[in-house]
């Protein structure tokens, strides 16, 4: 379970004074008559919100001198002061544990990678309380508290609980992690699926900023999709809403490591890839890299294995446009390094799946490297923190 014990509690009492600091956070820095008009609240209703939350710091009010009302008055501005408090978030690859601290508005200050040599749950854990403990010490020179952790795994994992209920790139099966984390770390402790934990920094932070619907599907190890619908992250009744990869678009294709076959990871994902590459060009494919560098290359056969994937990756982002009419899709993950290789066929097959206006919507890159993702971890952890009700929807 989340650890709920915290040396410094965020004081928004109400869901009003939350909303607001999360509107001043995302779209900031806003006169109050703004923030009211964003949050869909009354002046009066703003004022009370902010005022003790300017009180303890978490605001700060500035004169915006380019604004004057007809008195000649400049109004304030109201900002969130970024360096108030931090926050750590933690990536848990297969290979690799990367941790960043970030300040308030999920600025990457410092960032550590350890490498991954035994991926069992407890050897983890040591290396995610190491970096946590580095990072720490290090933030005493920010002159400001460390308020929360958020871990992002990937896989089936229950936030509400704290506990990777499975991942499948880890072997992990019901590890209360949130519990161990905040018992090695001292910190309160949110655990949350690595896309979902990326989604909320492109919601608060990024490219979703804004949107009351969109989606940012992930290509790589997996193919993942975290999906903000209404304005609300959607987990689902048993938080696997949005899970793509799993979607099956061949019948007859490959297995999938969840059993079915001709799922979109199942042609689409690295490891796919890679064995795809090998029975295509005879060559000793290892990893994604060689991949790639022999569809560059031109070996022959080598960038129909990516047209493949491309059209299973687009066929599956039509699937989310078709069900849930984003405005957005955001294409982002380690396999964006191919991208090249499918792009044409990612957006013909999108194009060609989806069902009328639902090819309207928005696709777009953004590559980011796996530090982005510890910041989405750390996304969630200010979301909880700043939050009265940060679970999911669909968790109850």
């Amino acid at each position: 379970m989340r650890s709920t014990s915290r040396a410094e509690t965020f004081p928004a009492h109400t869901p009003a004074a939350s909303q607001i600091f999360t509107t001043v956070l995302s779209h900031g820095p806003l006169t109050r008559l703004e923030a009211a008009r964003r949050a869909g609240l009354s002046a009066a209703a703003v004022t009370k919100a902010v005022r003790p939350l300017l009180a303890a710091g978490y605001l700060a009010e500035d004169a915006d001198g380019d604004a004057r009302p007809a008195l000649g008055r400049p109004a304030n501005l109201v900002r969130v002061d970024g360096g108030r408090a931090l926050f750590i978030g933690v990536k848990v690859t297969g290979d690799e544990v990367i941790a960043v601290l970030t300040d308030l508005c999920c600025r990457i200050r410092l960032a550590r990678r350890l490498p991954v040599t035994d991926r069992g749950a407890k050897a983890v854990l040591t290396s995610v309380a190491d970096l946590t403990h580095e990072l720490r010490a290090e933030a005493e020179d920010f002159g400001a508290p460390v308020l929360g952790l958020g871990i992002a795994v990937s896989g089936d994992v229950d936030r509400a609980l704290g506990t990777v209920r499975y991942s499948p790139f880890l072997d992990w099966r019901d590890v209360a992690l949130a519990e161990l984390a905040a018992m090695t770390t001292g910190l309160p402790v949110v655990v949350d699926n690595d896309v979902r934990a990326l989604t909320v920094a492109e919601q608060w932070f990024g490219a979703g900023v804004g949107l009351s619907d969109f989606a940012v599907v992930t290509v790589g190890a997996g193919i993942g999709c975290g999906l903000v619908i209404h304005g609300r992250l959607v987990a689902g009744a048993h938080g696997v809403a949005g899970e793509i990869g799993h979607v099956a678009i061949d019948p007859a294709g490959p297995l999938c490591h969840c059993g079915n076959r001709g799922c979109v990871e199942a042609i689409a994902g690295d490891a796919a890839i890679v064995t795809r590459m090998r029975e295509v060009t005879g060559r000793q494919v290892t990893d994604a890299a060689q991949a790639v560098a022999l569809a560059h290359e031109g070996v022959l056969g080598a960038r129909e294995v990516y047209a493949s994937a491309g059209e299973a990756i687009g066929r599956g982002i039509a699937t989310v446009a078709n069900l849930f009419g984003p405005e957005r899709v955001i294409i982002s993950g380690e396999g964006l390094a191919a991208y090249d290789l499918f792009a044409e066929q990612i957006l013909d097959s999108f194009a060609a799946a989806a069902f009328g206006s639902a090819a309207q919507c928005d696709v777009q890159t953004r590559p980011l490297p796996f530090e982005e993702w510890a910041r989405g971890a750390a996304a969630t952890a200010i979301q909880s923190f700043i939050t009265s009700s940060p679970t999911p929807t669909g968790k109850g």
